[in-house]
């Protein structure tokens, strides 16, 4: 880029040229290698992968590529143009060509491996070779870190083709799946929830692949048909895609004393993700014990205030799996999430996630891989029992930590100075009873209404309300009633501003994304690029156009529509 005068604004990266001098590949240059990979990145075929931190990656590119969107505020952030975006140059390496990029850009990717653990549970099985070492990013393709404005991120391509780590999968994204991931990105960001962000978007042209997917209106739970789908590559970045997952997969290897290395290599990732993700909270001075504690300490701080902020905003990760937990304390992998409509303590948007998974149960999730995060961490500490004990304290007291972050969420979500047990105990049971839209009815509670008639916004027309009508209005009054007595009197403005920005207005709910993936799959891009407009403002108060289509009930015959309420993968 050009240089400019101290004090004047830098011009901002309008080409791969302009772009270049920011890359610095930290991951691949102080990390090993995997000692059977390829240095030209020529590697796409399953296998197993017994050590170093990464195998070498040329992404496969798709055919014909056209720009879908990209991310404005996140272009800013790093300091790209918009024009960029639909340069001939950056569509190219970001839909998976990297054979014609200028120095210091380096031509061939990297991708990671990692262990799965379910609730806890350490599994081998689902490993095609019954090891563990086939696990990893199968279509995830990390292509470039850049230090910006002082800020290092790591760029990653999603469906960029096969790795050794796809069990034998095809390495592609369909256009649904990655208009689902860009917005859920950009939406979530917008919310205030630390998540990955979104870069880009393109889809081929001409390249199709087939994919299980639901028919038109069908309440099937698994999809009921094959059909062919565009492949698209959309570009997610974050401080590092270091994942809960690939600690375990170190720390099981140095348990288990797998290979002359493995000590050595889990200390290594684990000081890596330390100086990417916690470089500002940990002293880089102190001991490898200490570290690792300090590291336990704001990992759990960051993960019981991501898991809060996720209910907050009617989130379910769905598959909270430690593989898709990521290390850095923010929200990763958006495979089959959704968000609530109605409130409903169960949902479930993923068909195989089974209830631990659930909407209200992702705290327990989330202890559940902290703990093994915990477990992957154990084996650096095992000559320093002082160490051990303190990891095993801040182990122990996560659910404590996980339940105040809890009450401080629903405290403002309610617009109270302290939780009140029994005034939040009913308003559930009303919510789960009524039943409520989860998010209108608190954006409707931020206007602090004198009476339950606003509230009726939000009260789906269930045959439970229809039955018991009055009888449920009476206990909401008098719910009301008891909450306005517990509100601050002075300065109602104040209080109802502040809820609004704790209670979004508008949620990325899937029956929104349907028909703007679908209109975008016949190459009509403008629903899609209106969502992304309206949900990267949730807290805002938009057009009574935008409201009417997007601020209200989801419609009754969509309910349990396979793809529109539920999903059995996300590929």
């Amino acid at each position: 880029m050009t240089m400019r005068r101290h004090g004047e604004t830098p011009e901002l990266a309008a080409t791969l040229v302009d772009l270049a001098p920011l890359a610095d590949y930290s991951f691949m240059d102080t990390l090993n290698c995997d000692p059977e990979g390829k240095a030209n990145g020529a590697d796409h075929e399953p296998r197993q992968v017994f050590s170093g931190h990464y195998v070498p990656v040329k992404p496969t590119p798709i055919e014909h590529p056209e720009y879908v969107a990209h991310s404005k505020d996140l272009f800013r952030e790093l300091g790209f143009d918009d024009s960029l975006a639909q340069s001939d140059d950056f569509v190219r390496m970001f839909s998976g060509d990297l054979s014609e990029l200028p120095e210091p850009l380096r031509k061939v990717g990297w991708a990671s491996g990692y262990a799965l653990s379910i609730y806890g549970n350490e599994f081998y099985r689902n490993c095609p070779f019954q090891t563990g070492n086939g696990y990893g990013d199968g279509r995830a393709i990390s292509v470039l870190e850049a230090v910006t404005n002082g800020q290092r991120w790591e760029i990653q391509l999603k469906g960029g083709g096969r790795t050794p780590y796809c069990r034998g999968g095809d390495g592609r994204a369909v256009l649904r799946s990655s208009v689902r991931e860009f917005l859920a990105q950009e939406h979530m960001h917008a919310l205030g929830v630390p998540t990955s962000r979104s870069l880009s978007l393109y889809v081929s042209k001409t390249e199709t692949v087939r994919r299980p997917w639901y028919s038109e209106g069908t309440r099937s739970i698994d999809p009921d048909i094959l059909v062919s789908e565009p492949v698209a590559i959309s570009t997610r970045v974050a401080p590092s895609f270091i994942r809960v997952g690939q600690l375990e997969l170190f720390g099981r290897r140095a348990r288990k004393q797998e290979h002359p290395q493995a000590m050595k290599e889990l200390e290594k990732l684990v000081m890596h993700l330390i100086d990417r993700e916690y470089g500002k909270e940990i002293d880089q001075s102190l001991p490898t014990p200490d570290k690792v504690v300090r590291l336990a300490g704001e990992f759990r701080s960051r993960l019981t205030l991501l898991v809060a902020n996720w209910i907050r905003v009617g989130y379910c990760q769905g598959n909270f799996n430690s593989d898709n937990c990521a290390a850095g304390g923010f929200t990763l992998d958006y495979g089959p999430f959704g968000f609530c409509n109605e409130f409903d303590p169960h949902y479930q948007p993923w068909t195989g996630g089974g209830q631990h998974f659930a909407f209200l149960n992702q705290p327990a999730a989330a202890e559940r891989n902290f703990y093994s995060f915990c477990v992957a961490m154990r084996p650096l500490l095992e000559n320093n029992p002082e160490s051990l004990r303190q990891l095993e304290e801040i182990q122990s007291e996560f659910p404590k930590f996980m339940q105040a972050q809890m009450q401080l969420m629903w405290a403002a979500k309610l617009g109270l100075d302290r939780f009140d047990a029994d005034l939040f105990s009913e308003l559930t049971r009303l919510m789960a009873e009524t039943p409520v839209d989860y998010t209108l009815f608190f954006r409707e509670l931020s206007l602090l209404p004198g009476n339950i008639e606003p509230l009726k916004k939000s009260f789906y027309p269930s045959q439970a309300y229809r039955a018991h009508s009055e009888k449920l209005n009476e206990r909401w009054s008098t719910w009301l009633a008891k909450w306005h007595s517990l509100i601050p009197v002075d300065n109602r403005e104040q209080l109802s501003s502040q809820m609004k920005q704790v209670n979004p207005k508008y949620s990325l709910k899937d029956w929104y994304v349907v028909p703007a993936y679908q209109q975008a799959a016949a190459g009509d891009y403008t629903l899609l690029r209106e969502l992304q407009s309206v949900m990267t403002q949730p807290y805002a108060e938009q057009s009574e156009d935008i409201e009417q289509k997007y601020y209200r009930l989801k419609p009754l015959e969509l309910f349990d529509v396979g793809g529109w309420s539920h999903y059995s993968c996300s590929s």
